[in-house]
């Protein structure tokens, strides 16, 4: 089996101001193609750190697959570190760079020029590889054995210089798929699945986020097919689509397919919820809006919730939740409405109404219903699995009527 490293470097990186991805969306794409990931670093971007990590990998590995160092700033030293590897010096590649530049119009071509040097020099030993998205080139050479790929760091640069350099390696060797199942606890629902999840000869992953569990199921294609058909008959409710990823995207295809429309009222998400759904391209033609109403003074003005069940109940309660989804399917003239009311934390709490607690509501020609959890974590936790929960009530109320 073939074997490749992926190896971030970036002082950002270690000290938490930016996230890592780019190796670990490629290493997913590596392995479906049959290659085995033997590790991914993160590691400082200094020579000292480049030369090690290619001294205990060069040799034992297939592919090499570098991240990040390649800008044009005083902490990008990833070229000449990779020089000094090799024990030559840098060279232009101006035919290359010239590509690059030839692209940009204006002031903007004014600055990639000017970053000819560095971003245009790669080892004496090496090739140049065109940057499709920015202006750095990136790095690639053999050595010992193995191959090795330098990107940016990037994420559109490295994505794009990746698909480019490796697509006739990157094709999927490995028959899998998912299947997102809602509403369920990780633990519950790998005990109601047991029998699917230890199947002899499949590879099964458990991906919990949210109020939404991704099942990745890898194997013999017959297999996938029987184990996808026993989860789907065993949760005939709870399990989205197939082809389908996100509440989101499952609560358009509901409402497209019912030929309705949807709205909202939120308060402690703060449009967190709206802010998701209008991520998914054509929603409009199903999702009118959401009245973002945190004060309680908006929502008797915007929402029409009376003053006097505020003051009675609290804008943290069921009747509250209740006159909000109300007040929105009525302002937007939707079929359905969902709201969701709640304290996120840090402070606001109390003994009958602590932190975490968050109201939801349901409107539509059914009329009116409620329910209430107590959610645990920080506040953006709180919020984004408020969030989770409202997309759930919305998509199972919309099924009721397909």
């Amino acid at each position: 089996m073939e074997t490749v490293v992926f190896v971030a470097f970036g002082d950002e990186l270690l000290s938490g101001l930016r996230s890592e991805s780019n190796c670990s969306w490629l290493a997913a794409r590596f392995h479906d193609a049959g290659w085995k990931v033997k590790a991914i670093e993160i590691l400082e971007d200094s020579e000292e750190a480049i030369h090690e990590v290619f001294q205990r990998w060069v040799g034992s590995v297939g592919l090499l697959i570098t991240s990040g160092g390649l800008g044009p700033t005083h902490d990008d030293r990833t070229r000449q570190s990779i020089a000094s590897y090799l024990k030559c010096d840098l060279k232009a590649d101006s035919i290359t760079y010239d590509r690059i530049v030839d692209r940009y119009q204006g002031e903007l071509r004014s600055i990639i020029e000017r970053s000819r040097i560095p971003q245009g020099l790669v080892p004496e030993l090496s090739e140049a590889i065109y940057n499709p998205a920015g202006s750095a080139l990136g790095i690639k050479f053999s050595i010992a054995g193995t191959k090795v790929f330098s990107f940016p760091g990037i994420p559109a640069e490295y994505k794009a210089m990746a698909e480019q350099e490796l697509a006739t390696i990157l094709q999927p060797k490995e028959c899998w798929t998912s299947v997102h199942v809602v509403g369920w606890a990780e633990s519950t629902l790998k005990e109601n699945l047991s029998e699917v999840i230890l199947q002899p000869g499949l590879h099964v992953s458990v991906l919990p986020s949210p109020n939404l569990i991704e099942i990745v199921i890898r194997g013999p294609a017959e297999s996938i097919r029987e184990a996808e058909v026993s989860i789907r008959t065993l949760l005939p409710s709870d399990c989205l689509p197939r082809g389908i990823s996100t509440l989101e995207e499952a609560i358009m295809k509901a409402a497209l397919s019912m030929k309705c429309v949807f709205s909202l009222a939120e308060s402690c998400t703060g449009g967190f919820i709206g802010a998701q759904l209008t991520e998914i391209p054509g929603i409009s033609e199903v999702f009118y809006g959401s009245a973002v109403c945190y004060s309680n003074s908006s929502k008797v003005s915007l929402l029409g919730v009376p003053q006097d069940l505020l003051s009675r109940y609290g804008a943290v309660s069921s009747e509250c939740a209740a006159a909000m989804a109300s007040g929105s399917r009525r302002i937007f003239d939707s079929d359905y409405a969902a709201s969701v009311t709640g304290i996120a934390g840090p402070d606001g709490g109390t003994l009958d109404k602590p932190v975490g607690t968050v109201w939801f509501g349901i409107s539509s020609i059914r009329g009116e219903t409620t329910f209430h959890r107590i959610l645990s974590g920080n506040r953006y936790m709180i919020r984004r699995r408020a969030k989770a929960i409202a997309l759930e009530l919305l998509w199972r109320e919309i099924l009721k009527c397909i």
